[in-house]
């Protein structure tokens, strides 16, 4: 247990201020998971819009584009991060839910391959490099945004928000997809149907720049600033981040192995998963999760609110170990019919709910002020694009392979293996102060009740 210290009046932010913060990085995430959500809904359009194939090996196409978009986030994350370092959060988070929004809105107007042939898919993948390179600065930058205004003691509290509106992203791509499938047939739903919730991305985007535009940069970045003690050179700080901070960069990366392999197979393949697999239809599969994602949004404070009372590392270790454990039988009980299926995915969503709710709150923490956004786009986008965009595929591809259609529970089994290994050695941030160049929970005080357990 570290040593108690009084509270830094330099935390004092107004709370009228703090909930703009908190909102403008919400939105922002929320059309971010907005966009990628309604990509993953209608995934069947694409494929025949795009990549009309016979054997059904368009669906594997599709989903292969869906995974693209990750491997140019690394990039993103050099680009931006070091960016966001040296400029501030603010103005690299305008530009990258411009860049964003843009780009989806623009696939709703893209011609299918019956149109322009080749073009299409062409013009598809580069669209969704366009999202992923924005994407790279843009959740690393939002969570540093709202742990960097948030108080030591409500960090996990109010970083929370930041995955309620990932959820809320996820929730309204469904609910708008639902939406236009109940009302239009089954024609123009090929044609211009699935396009209307791409071009929403475009005033969600606008609404976002707003926000962000309205808000000072963060109380922590401001302060490192005015002491001139910020990072002056991308050089320098790429160097301080291997040789000083390789440690908290496979730390967070492991843990992103399993946050991510989860988060996709849960929520990136399960509508394709439930409609090719188990037989739902596609308004069954898009309510049950749409259901499961309205109530792990309500739940989502309260876990936030309970890490920052018993530490981060306990809430992670329910969820590994409790999705280890649940994975197979949850994945037999989806097959026994619709109902079943949301009372299993329901018990997984809560599981993971666990890790979700802490992400913005742990990730930033694990590195100082100076090196924060680069250190965590980076080590984020990295370890997302290898083992996260990539997870619908690898479960469609590893169900193809094998004929077994418990592969996806075997595949977040395994990610849950590198988690915990991970989070042995992780640091325990909860009630630490973020500021200064001094790495969290080691080089930093913890507060007065807050748990510092390491």
């Amino acid at each position: 247990m570290t040593s108690a210290r009084p509270p830094d009046p330099r935390e004092s932010v107004p709370p009228g201020v703090l909930r703009r913060a908190v909102a403008a990085s919400a939105m922002g995430n929320a059309t971010e998971w907005f966009d990628y959500g309604i990509y993953a809904f209608t995934v069947s359009y694409i494929s025949v819009t795009f990549f009309p194939t016979e054997g059904g090996s368009g669906t594997l196409y599709a989903l292969l584009v869906f995974a693209v978009s990750f491997l140019v986030r690394p990039l993103g994350g050099l680009v931006w991060g070091p960016l966001g370092d040296r400029l501030g959060r603010r103005q690299v988070l305008a530009l990258t839910i411009v860049l964003m929004a843009g780009a989806t809105f623009s696939i709703g107007l893209l011609p299918g391959y019956d149109t322009i042939g080749w073009w299409a898919p062409f013009l598809l993948v580069l669209l969704r490099m366009v999202q992923g390179f924005s994407t790279g600065g843009e959740y690393g930058g939002a969570a540093t945004f709202m742990a960097e205004y948030s108080p030591d003691r409500k960090r996990g509290f109010y970083g929370s928000f930041l995955e309620f509106g990932t959820l809320g992203g996820y929730a309204l791509g469904a609910i708008v997809v639902l939406g236009v499938d109940l009302a239009s047939t089954d024609a123009f739903m090929q044609t211009w149907g699935w396009r209307l919730p791409f071009l929403i991305a475009g005033p969600l985007g606008l609404v976002g720049l707003y926000l962000r535009t309205k808000l000072e940069d963060t109380p922590v970045f401001r302060e490192l600033e005015e002491e001139g003690a910020l990072e002056h050179a991308a050089t320098t700080e790429f160097k301080d981040l291997v040789t000083r901070y390789w440690k908290p960069i496979l730390l967070l990366s492991g843990l992103v192995v399993a946050l991510n392999i989860t988060n996709y197979t849960l929520l990136g393949y399960m509508p394709t998963y439930l409609e090719t697999q188990i037989g739902l239809t596609s308004t069954e599969s898009l309510t049950l999760f749409t259901v499961g994602q309205l109530v792990m949004m309500t739940m989502i404070p309260f876990a936030g609110g309970l890490s920052d009372r018993v530490g981060r590392k306990p809430l992670w270790f329910t969820s590994l170990i409790g999705l280890f454990v649940f994975a197979i039988p949850m994945y037999l009980l989806m097959r026994q019919g619709f109902g079943w299926a949301i009372v299993a995915f329901g018990i997984l969503g809560t599981l993971y709910l666990l890790q979700l709710s802490t992400i913005s709150a742990t990730f930033p923490a694990m590195f100082p002020t100076h090196v924060r956004f680069a250190g965590f786009a980076i080590a984020y986008n990295v370890s997302t694009s290898l083992f996260g965009g990539t997870a619908p595929a690898a479960n469609d591809f590893l169900i193809d392979w094998t004929g077994n259609t418990l592969m996806p529970a075997f595949y977040m089994m395994a990610a849950c293996v590198v988690g915990l290994v991970a989070l042995l050695f992780v640091t325990e941030t909860a009630g630490a102060s973020i500021r200064g160049r001094g790495i969290p929970g080691v080089d930093t005080e913890a507060r007065p009740t807050a748990f510092a357990h390491k």
